[in-house]
């Protein structure tokens, strides 16, 4: 057994003290502020420091990283006694698992391989089980029925949630992945609408199975591959597998089109970056306002009191991934043409230039933008042939205003991504504007 892995059980064995919370609550901080003050000040040697330390904590001869998890969980557990909405503990035991286990799992596969994929499924697959321990565990202690739609949700979202913060962050970071996954599984479980399991497990592995064949393609990064997994299973779990359908067309058909003739592309200097894999960053800036529109689906769907329309959420969430996808076609597709010319003035400028247009991208860019349309008529409520026209016609808004950004403020002031997620919300914007004018 490797050092690396001895000491990510020894973390997970910290992590299963969270099942005192049934019992003392609140209280169960102080069993973790002991151990982070034991670790910051009273242990510097032996056995104990040597199970524990990390390669940094040799250096300060402190167990930095073991105190930072302990403070954090302390932190954590403190929201269970908030007079009001106490953090469940179930949660609360959830989050410490995910972390503890899932950095287990991610060793255990390391043992083995150093691929990263490898590595990122052995820490997904370790905290979900983990997390379903965790919560089944609390439901037994507290002798409370098991709402399994719930614990799916939290197990699933938790376990990427800090499988994407572990691969983005550095393992001194784990206070910050602990407090951030509580938090966000606490949003997501007061949030979700009643699944049935079998349809969750169904999303998870659905999305789990396209997020490793896009890693295979050369498609996605590890992290591109998380956050889209991430994003598919929130899109089921709280809009459903008709709104998937429009979020998959979208990633699919785009990064495949980052593929087409890329060494054509690379020799003209204006490929994608990565080889053509999409990393978070891509998949936020192009997906966030589509996401965004799920959250307020399921928001209007439990607080009535908003008084939002729910196809307002339907034509947004619609209208930002047909610009997504025309604009990534357009871009993608028009790159490989001659003679293209800046949005703003017609002016010829050279290939890859910001803002720089050509029909064939603007083609491209309709027949994407059209594609959205009539596909999200077809799985969503939004209604026939003129519903899926104004989604086309938000989507040519959207990538109009991407090329206009492209031509006039990317580059000094703004960066590409933040140009996508901009015009993705014109897109987006444009679409429900035009469905209250002529709907």
């Amino acid at each position: 057994m490797t050092r690396q892995l001895r000491r990510a059980g020894a973390f997970a064995a910290v992590a299963t003290l969270g099942l005192a919370a049934p019992i003392l609550g609140a209280a169960v901080a102080l069993v973790f502020v002991a151990i982070g003050l034991a670790a910051a000040f009273l242990v510097d040697d032996g056995p104990l420091f040597e199970l524990f330390a990390r390669p940094g904590d040799w250096r300060d001869g402190r167990l930095n990283g073991l105190a930072g998890f302990a403070f954090a969980a302390a932190a954590l557990a403190l929201l269970l006694g908030l007079p009001h909405a106490p953090l469940p503990v179930d949660i609360f035991v959830a989050a410490l698992f995910i972390l503890g286990f899932g950095n287990l799992g991610a060793q255990a596969a390391r043992v083995t391989s150093d691929e990263p994929f490898l590595v990122v499924t052995g820490f997904v697959a370790a905290g979900f089980l983990a997390a379903v321990f965790a919560q089944s565990a609390v439901s037994w202690l507290e002798a409370t029925a098991i709402d399994w739609s719930v614990l799916l949700v939290v197990a699933i979202v938790g376990a990427l949630v800090a499988a994407l913060l572990r691969d983005l962050l550095y393992e001194r970071d784990d206070p910050l992945v602990v407090l951030s996954v509580g938090l966000v599984i606490w949003f997501f479980a007061e949030l979700v609408i009643t699944v049935p399991p079998a349809e969750l497990v169904a999303a998870f592995v659905v999305t789990v199975a396209l997020g490793a064949l896009s890693y295979a393609l050369g498609t996605a990064s590890v992290s591109g591959m998380l956050t889209g997994v991430l994003a598919g299973v929130l899109t089921i779990v709280l809009g459903g597998f008709g709104w998937f359908a429009v979020l998959i067309a979208f990633f699919s058909i785009g990064a495949l089109s980052s593929k087409f003739r890329y060494d054509d592309k690379q020799s003209r200097g204006v490929a994608e970056d990565n080889d053509g894999a999409r990393g978070i960053g891509n998949v936020l800036a192009n997906a966030a306002v589509a996401l965004l529109a799920v959250l307020g689906f399921a928001a209007a769907d439990q607080l009535p009191e908003l008084a939002v329309p729910s196809v307002v959420f339907l034509f947004a969430f619609s209208g930002s991934l047909a610009t997504a996808l025309g604009d990534t076609l357009s871009s993608e597709i028009g790159s490989l043409y001659d003679s293209p010319r800046l949005v703003t003035t017609l002016e010829p400028v050279p290939p890859g230039t910001d803002g720089a247009v050509t029909w064939q991208g603007e083609l491209a860019g309709l027949v994407g933008v059209s594609l959205i349309g009539v596909l999200a008529t077809l799985v969503l409520p939004l209604g026939g042939a003129l519903a899926a026209g104004v989604v086309a016609a938000g989507g040519l808004v959207g990538i109009t205003v991407d090329s206009v950004l492209g031509a006039t403020v990317e580059g000094d002031r703004l960066g590409n991504q933040a140009v996508n997620f901009l015009a993705t919300l014109s897109g987006a914007l444009a679409s429900v504007a035009l469905a209250f004018v002529v709907l």
